[in-house]
């Protein structure tokens, strides 16, 4: 399925060859399935994507075949699960292009990467009076363990502009870098309007006071090609369930220089090898030493799964089928009357947030699920980002390699009929 994307057919609208869409719709049995009587119209990738039969196919084998606890034996089944669990990170190494294996740590998934990475790196280098930096537009995720560890160090969390196209404030963000910052922490992608940051420029500016730079890559990873030392980024955080991959896995990128010298996020089975009634005595290496206790091995060989079946599509592919969808979608549900779309930066991916004049989000979201389309309505976990744009919430469509113009146009009449039911306006402006 892989191969060059045609450029020519990517800027004129052609279709493209290389892509069959309803070969890979054909991969996820979910998209098979009814609801409320429609075919499922499925919108919120962003939250979290289908999984192809290729990755489900891959966690029964594992279970039918392999299932073992790793690390633990010397038998036959031991050794097989131990190769297996070995080969997915390897994977995961090669698709990131990490120079070292051991710079893979399995977690649950982003959250988890980034509390790490706080946790530790985090309580090392931050003390009093130093400072963190982030964006307005950042994920819960990556906002609430930096004020946590602002809080606990008595140090100061700046926060970057962004301005009213969805951009974040390049200029402001130099000018904050200082001696006293310690850590930035940004997203590659934001999960509200879609804005993919400029991540060399950003990496690059803070390397020349030598701040360590974490990105949350949970939207960033499914929708570009990610190389870690191209961007020489420090930190790159990820999860295996928004790149159709399962629950319950994710990624914490980190250069070997950084982690050799973090100290333990959790302690327990795996991380030792010599241990006494008074101390460790002999701590396993990296990746162990920060992956305490019975790792997640069927989401590990889901991941890679997930990893081998976007390879095969090939990113160029992915990302040229997206991006035109993406298009359609702004232009095809800009002619409804009373729409606003929010964000018009100067690079996007794969999200679309708006709201349809006074109509609540869950009354939108509530409607569409009638016509069987799944959108995402509320804040996004991003409350101080939707309070900056003075909104109660937004629907939110989010697309993935499954999607087309077709369900866009879906959308499009569903939405014709959102604007002709009757809504209360005295509706309680509740947030979820």
């Amino acid at each position: 399925m892989g191969g060059q994307v045609n450029l020519q057919a990517a800027l004129t609208g052609e279709k493209r060859q290389n892509l069959d869409i309803q070969k890979i719709r054909n991969d996820f049995p979910i998209l098979s399935k009814s609801f409320n009587d429609k075919n499922l119209i499925y919108f919120d990738n962003a939250a979290t994507t289908q999984k192809p039969k290729k990755v489900l196919d891959a966690i029964v084998d594992y279970y039918s075949n392999e299932n073992c606890n790793v690390g633990r034996g010397v038998y036959t089944l031991s050794i097989k699960a131990n190769m297996a669990f070995g080969r997915a990170r390897e994977t995961v190494q090669k698709f990131l292009n990490a120079e070292h294996t051991e710079e893979i740590i399995y977690t649950r998934g982003t959250t988890e990467a980034i509390n790490l990475v706080a946790s530790t790196l985090g309580r090392a280098l931050v003390g009093q009076g130093d400072e963190v930096i982030i964006s307005e537009m950042e994920h819960h995720s990556n906002l609430i363990p930096w004020q946590i560890l602002c809080k606990e160090k008595d140090a100061v969390l700046k926060v970057i502009p962004v301005n009213d196209d969805g951009d974040i404030d390049f200029d402001a963000y130099k000018n904050m870098l200082n001696e006293k910052t310690k850590i930035v922490a940004v997203t590659h992608i934001s999960n509200v309007l879609g804005t993919v940051n400029p991540l060399k420029e950003i990496i690059s500016e803070a390397h020349q006071y030598g701040i360590p730079v974490i990105i949350d890559g949970a939207q960033g990873i499914a929708h570009e090609k990610v190389d870690v030392q191209a961007l020489d980024c420090d930190f790159y955080c990820f999860s295996g369930h928004k790149m159709y991959g399962p629950m319950g896995i994710g990624v914490m990128y980190g250069k070997k220089k950084f982690l050799e010298k973090m100290p333990y996020y959790q302690t327990g089975g795996g991380i030792a090898l010599g241990v006494t009634y008074q101390d460790i005595t002999v701590e396993r290496p990296l990746p162990f030493k920060l992956e305490a206790g019975t790792p997640n091995v069927e989401g590990a060989i889901g991941l890679e799964a997930a990893i081998q079946y976007l390879t095969e599509i090939g990113y160029d592919d992915i990302i040229a089928h997206e991006n035109e969808l993406l298009d359609y979608a702004r232009k095809k549900l800009s002619d409804i009357e009373g729409m606003r779309i929010f964000g018009s930066a100067k690079k996007t991916s794969s999200i679309i947030s708006f709201l349809i004049g006074d109509i609540h989000p869950y009354d939108v979201g509530n409607k569409a699920n009638e016509f069987g389309i799944a959108l995402r309505t509320g804040v996004h976990c991003a409350i101080p980002f939707v309070d900056k744009m003075k909104i109660v919430g937004t629907v939110r469509a989010s697309f993935g390699i499954y999607n087309t113009k077709e369900e866009v146009d879906a959308l499009y009449q569903a939405l014709l009929q959102v604007k002709k039911a009757e809504w209360s306006v005295n509706r309680p402006k509740d947030r979820f």
